[in-house]
């Protein structure tokens, strides 16, 4: 995509601190650091990695599942956080703009969690559910996969 920020930098038409490159999968520093590690999959007061598939794709269903098992498989995004020194950390993958997708190139974030304070905070509101509703969904994913 001639537009998008992340191939910009995987032709090399923006400047990036590469951490990482293979045929399929980029890792480098946020320029926009939510903690020091947080690298785009940054090292700034916490820094964030982003780890990006080559191939582009705005969700996760649109990246082959080749370009993603080198992500994951091939434990890119877990060498990344054990390099940056981040003995706790979140990896996170958002994908639309309800789920707080900004750039629209799939990407994972290696956010290293140092204190409660830093790095990201999240809220998990569980609900009650009712089992036979789970039940019924259960039903239905697994019908789909």
């Amino acid at each position: 995509m001639a537009s998008c920020i992340f191939c910009k930098i995987i032709k090399g038409d923006i400047p990036a601190f590469k951490l990482f490159e293979s045929e399929k999968v980029l890792a480098f520093l946020d320029i926009q650091p939510l903690s020091y590690g947080h690298a785009v999959c940054a090292m700034l007061p916490v820094m964030i990695i982003l780890v990006i598939p080559k191939h582009h794709g705005a969700l996760l269903t649109d990246i082959p599942d080749e370009a993603l098992s080198e992500i994951l498989r091939k434990p890119v995004a877990k060498k990344v956080a054990v390099a940056s020194g981040a003995e706790q950390y979140n990896l996170l993958q958002n994908n639309g703009r309800l789920a707080h997708q900004i750039v629209d190139h799939v990407h994972f974030h290696v956010i290293p969690k140092p204190s409660p304070e830093e790095g990201l905070g999240i809220s998990w509101p569980a609900k009650e559910t009712d089992m036979d509703k789970l039940k019924t969904l259960f039903n239905e994913i697994k019908a789909k996969m």
